[in-house]
C-alpha cells in the first residue's frame, strides 16, 4: 500500500528500503534510541510528500454548517425584488433579500451588508457563485463537502491535504479540527478512514477555556518529562522491534508515531493553544465571541506549522427568521476573519495560506418558514450556492461563475464539490489525478475521476 506518484510507482517501490534501516536499529542493541525514528517508519505512516510545488502550504477551512444563504451573502439577486411575496415556480412565494449589496474595493466586487468589515478585503476575495452538490440534506451534504463522496468510509479533505504535504511541525498534529462543542455527529469531516491515522484531524472543543481542558491528559501528573521520555523511548523500541517481527505492522507503526507526537505536544500545545500570550489589542481585534477565539487559535496553529485547520461554525440552517439570525452569524465571522487576514499579511503568510469558507449547500429564492415579525427563511438547495476562497495565490476581487437570475441553479461555469477539491489540491502543487491511496487493491482519490482535469483552476488561480 502507498501513494502513487508521477512515475506510477508506489512509495513502497523506492530503492531505499526502510527495512534495512530497521534491521540496523535492531542489530544495534537499541542503543541508538529513537534517533531518526521518522525515517524508520514504513511509507504508509509517512506523508506522500508530493506537494510543495504550489504556492499554498497550509489551509484554513471555515465551515458554515447548516448551509448559509448565498442569496443574502455572496450572490445578489435584484430580480427577486419583483417576486417578493409573489408566486414563482408554481405556488411558492418569492423571498427578496433584506441585505444590501454594494461595490467594494478597487475591483468593485458586490459585497453584502452582512459582512461590513470584510469589505476592506474585497480585492482579496474570490467568490465561486456556481457551486453544486448532490443532495440538499445536511448529513450527506456535510459528508460530500468534506470527503468528496456521499458514501462511507472515505478520508476527509483535511486528511488528504495533510497526507499529501506532510507535517511542518512534528510536535503538533498536521490536521486540527476546532469546534465550540461536541463534533461527534459530523466526525467524518475530520476522519482519515483508511489513510493512516496520523493524518486524522485532532478534534478540539474550543468552548473549554484552558489547554488542559481542550486537550485531555496533556499533562502527566505522576511523571516528569524526563521520566516520560525514558518510558516512551523504551516503549517505542519494543514496538519497533515487534513491528519488524510482524512484517511492518502498519497500525502499530502509526501508534509509534502518535506516541512521539503526543509526548512532544506537552510543550508545543501549551504554547500554541494559550491565547493569553496574545496582546490585548490583538485579542480585541478578534473579539470575545466563540468564533473570534477559534480563528485566533487557528492563526496560531497555522503559524506553528499545522497544515490544515478546520473551524466549525454552526447555526446557518435558516428556515425562518433569516434576516436577524443570519446577521448574527455573519457578524460572528466578519470581524475575526478580517483580523486574521490582516495578521496573515503582516506575518508574511498570506501568499502561502488558502482560506475556504462556506457551507454544505445553498438556500432557495422562495420563502420557507415564518419567524417573528414576518421574518421568513429559505429552504435547502443543492443546485446552486457560493463558496469563498481567500489567498495570495488566488485571483482576488472576482466572482467566478453564476447562478440564474433568481439564484436557483448554477448557470455559468458550474463547479461541483469535487472540482472545488481539484482546485484546492492544485494550489498546493498536487496533481489530483496522480494523488491516490491504495486500499483493498483499489486506488482511491479525493477528486472523483469524472471531475479530474477541470479548467476552473486556471481561471481562478493567480
Amino acid at each position: 500500500m502507498g501513494v502513487r506518484i508521477n512515475n506510477n510507482m508506489t512509495c513502497n517501490d523506492r530503492k531505499t528500503s526502510p527495512l534495512t534501516r530497521r534491521e540496523f536499529l535492531a542489530n544495534s542493541g537499541m542503543g541508538m534510541g529513537l534517533l531518526g525514528l521518522g525515517n524508520l517508519l514504513s511509507p504508509d505512516t509517512q506523508a506522500a510528500g508530493i506537494g510543495g510545488s504550489g504556492k499554498i502550504k497550509r489551509v484554513l477551512h471555515i465551515f458554515l454548517q447548516g448551509a448559509s444563504s448565498h442569496i443574502d451573502t455572496w450572490d445578489p439577486k435584484p430580480a427577486l425584488t419583483k417576486f417578493d411575496g409573489k408566486k414563482i415556480n408554481g405556488d411558492r412565494l418569492g423571498h427578496a433579500s433584506k441585505f444590501e449589496f454594494t461595490p467594494s474595493g478597487q475591483s468593485g466586487l458586490l459585497m453584502s451588508s452582512a459582512f461590513p468589515k470584510l469589505k476592506q478585503h474585497a480585492d482579496d476575495i474570490c467568490v465561486i457563485r456556481s457551486m453544486t452538490t448532490d443532495v440538499p440534506s445536511h448529513d450527506i451534504g456535510v459528508r460530500k463537502f468534506n470527503t468528496g463522496q456521499i458514501s462511507l468510509p472515505r478520508p476527509s479533505m483535511g486528511s488528504w491535504v495533510s497526507y499529501g504535504l506532510g507535517s511542518a511541525n512534528d510536535n503538533l498534529p498536521s490536521f486540527i479540527a476546532l469546534s465550540p462543542g461536541s463534533s461527534q455527529r459530523y466526525a467524518e469531516s475530520y476522519a482519515s478512514s483508511f489513510i493512516p491515522g496520523l493524518y486524522q484531524g485532532t478534534p478540539i472543543n474550543t468552548s473549554l477555556r484552558t489547554v488542559d481542558q481542550m486537550i485531555q491528559n496533556i499533562k502527566n501528573k505522576d511523571l516528569s518529562l524526563s521520566e516520560q521520555r525514558a518510558l516512551v523511548d523504551t516503549l517505542q523500541r519494543l514496538n519497533t522491534l515487534h513491528s519488524l517481527e510482524n512484517n511492518k505492522d502498519r497500525e502499530l507503526e502509526n501508534r509509534i508515531k502518535s506516541f512521539e507526537t503526543a509526548y512532544n505536544m506537552q510543550i508545543e500545545a501549551f504554547d500554541a493553544f494559550d491565547i493569553s500570550k496574545e496582546d490585548k489589542k490583538t485579542v480585541a481585534r478578534y473579539g470575545k465571541g466563540a468564533q473570534g477565539r477559534q480563528l485566533l487559535l487557528a492563526r496560531r496553529l497555522l503559524d506553528k506549522g499545522v497544515r490544515f485547520v478546520q473551524t466549525w461554525h454552526g447555526g446557518w440552517d435558516h428556515h425562518d427568521n433569516l434576516f436577524p439570525s443570519l446577521t448574527t452569524r455573519a457578524r460572528d465571522i466578519d470581524g475575526p476573519l478580517t483580523a486574521l487576514i490582516d495578521d496573515l499579511k503582516a506575518k508574511g503568510m498570506w501568499d502561502s495560506t488558502l482560506i475556504i469558507m462556506g457551507g454544505e449547500f445553498g438556500r432557495s429564492p422562495h420563502r420557507d418558514g415564518r419567524g417573528p415579525n414576518g421574518n421568513f427563511g429559505r429552504a435547502h438547495q443543492a443546485t446552486g450556492f457560493s463558496t469563498v476562497l481567500l489567498s495570495g495565490g488566488i485571483k482576488g476581487g472576482i466572482a467566478y461563475g453564476a447562478t440564474d437570475e433568481l439564484g436557483y441553479k448554477a448557470a455559468v461555469d458550474p463547479v461541483p464539490v469535487s472540482e472545488l477539491h481539484d482546485i484546492i489540491l492544485r494550489t498546493m502543487g498536487i496533481n489530483p489525478s496522480k494523488f491516490t491511496y491504495r486500499y483493498n487493491g483499489r486506488d482511491f482519490r479525493l477528486v472523483l475521476p469524472e471531475y479530474l482535469e477541470s479548467n476552473h483552476y486556471k481561471k481562478i488561480v493567480a
